[in-house]
């Protein structure tokens, strides 16, 4: 059973490794968090500046379609300053402006499946003031931030398949900035898949920086030898691989205040990082700065690193601004409700989101997959899930409506290593946004987690106080 097992995991990761490498970035330590910032699709947006220009030209090349106030020089900086983005209806073209105040090369290409204009350009600092311009023509909305350190990135969402023109650079006049002009004309659909897809070039540098970011280090290539029968187990025994969701031009779910779940999640695992190492646990974060890791490297990456729990970290939103609560998910392949199913969807989007190409998912291979190989893993990822209500439950509100729930999460496929995906309550929630803000309840939720893990393997939880601990006393005997 075992060399079967090791079969079908070594498959299945074969598979997750080829997306992953279709998908794209790596993270690097030391990635300035704040380059990451960006406008997440439906966020109210600003007018159009009064003045638009009506496609004339001037001699330094067309004009750029709008006409805003002049800006006063950007301070020196390490990094070009990206200082405004605009876009401008014509009668036969839709024109896409960044305006910034160096001279930087531009890459644009385009993503089907859906229909996404992709504009690569030099690690940035992003400086542009007030949200996204409303649809306009062809451009559905658009996004920025850091991709990886090194790339920035603009993704643009579309309305209709277009045809991307060749970027013009203008030099800075009358008081204006560099000007990137993008012009974006009608095509059909079966013009623009033909074209769409990755150039080779960039597709071979993002292959390199996936293998990079899930092959294990010399320190981690060899897990640490579990204790012979008759030996004490120790806590430095086990990895936990935690993943803090989203990230980069992702932010995920935005607060009533502003509040992105990707800086959330981001500093809430650093905090259960620390409360677990405390504790002598070996400790690897999927990502611990404001860079952008695709889904399907998320999975290969705890297998990589031997993991024994991959704890997901998100935070949920709701039309319903009265639900609220944590809950846990776990992975099936239906989905255990139809809310389950649509978060996961939704969830599933990141890749998208960020500008990844996608042709080479295969999710029916992954589907057969968990049929096969998944039974004792998802099994434990259930235990663990009940853990974690329980413990947490004393500190927080949990979701008083089936708070364990299931769904097919892409980062939850690994075979071979129990996950879950916690969502640490609702953001569109005035109650639970407000207490996720604060320092005090995340370091409870840390500490409860925590003690989650100690009871998956059978130590005693090191919290004190924890009025969720009776409970889940009970449950580690199940």
């Amino acid at each position: 059973m075992k060399r079967h097992l090791a079969l079908i995991c070594g498959i299945f990761l074969m598979g997750m490794a080829a997306a992953a490498a279709v998908a794209a970035a790596a993270p690097v330590p030391n990635a300035n968090p704040a380059r990451a910032k960006w406008y997440p699709p439906g966020t109210p947006v600003s007018s159009t500046p009064s003045g638009q220009d009506t496609a004339k030209s001037t001699e330094n090349g067309p004009a750029d379609g709008t006409d805003p106030a002049p800006i006063a020089k950007a301070p020196p900086v390490a990094e070009p300053v990206v200082i405004n983005a605009r876009i401008g209806q014509h009668t036969d073209r839709t024109r896409f402006v960044v305006e910034i105040s160096d001279p930087v090369k531009f890459r644009v290409f385009t993503l089907a499946n859906p229909n996404r204009v992709v504009i690569d350009l030099p690690e940035v600092l992003w400086r542009l003031q007030g949200p996204p311009q409303a649809s306009t023509g062809v451009v559905k909305n658009y996004r920025y931030g850091l991709f990886r350190p090194g790339n920035s990135r603009f993704v643009i969402d579309l309305n209709a398949p277009v045809t991307a023109a060749t970027p013009m650079i203008l030099p800075p006049q009358d008081g204006y900035g560099y000007r990137m002009v993008l012009d974006l004309f009608p095509t059909t659909q079966a013009k623009f898949e033909k074209n769409a897809g990755w150039p080779a070039d960039l597709r071979a540098r993002e292959n390199a920086a996936v293998a990079a970011a899930t092959a294990p280090p010399p320190d981690a290539a060899i897990a640490t030898p579990k204790p012979a029968p008759g030996e004490i187990a120790s806590r430095s025994d086990h990895m936990i691989v935690i993943d803090p969701g989203h990230g980069g031009l992702d932010s995920g779910t935005t607060g009533l205040d502003g509040l992105y779940e990707k800086d959330l999640v981001l500093d809430e695992g650093k905090r259960l990082r620390k409360a677990l190492k405390a504790r002598g646990y070996r400790v690897h974060m999927t990502r611990d700065t404001g860079v952008f890791i695709p889904l399907y490297s998320r999975a290969p990456i705890a297998h990589n690193y031997k993991a024994d729990l991959f704890i997901s970290l998100h935070a949920d939103s709701n039309p319903n601004a009265s639900v609220k609560g944590l809950s846990v998910y776990t992975l099936s392949e239906r989905g255990s409700d139809k809310e389950a199913a649509a978060l996961a969807n939704k969830e599933n989007q990141s890749d998208i989101i960020a500008g990844v190409d996608l042709s080479g998912d295969n999710s029916s291979v992954a589907s057969i997959l968990i049929d096969l190989a998944q039974r004792d893993t998802m099994n434990r990822s259930v235990r663990f899930a009940k853990h974690v209500l329980n413990s947490v439950a004393g500190v927080t509100d949990i979701l008083p409506r089936s708070p364990h729930r299931s769904a097919n999460f892409v980062v939850l496929r690994g075979p071979d290593v129990p996950a879950v995906l916690i969502e640490l309550g609702y953001l569109s929630n005035k109650d639970d946004n407000a207490q996720m803000r604060t320092t005090a309840w995340r370091n409870r939720v840390a500490s409860a987690i925590a003690d989650a893990v100690d009871r998956q393997f059978g130590f005693a939880p090191k919290s004190a106080g924890n009025a969720g601990g009776a409970m889940a006393a009970r449950a580690s005997a199940d």
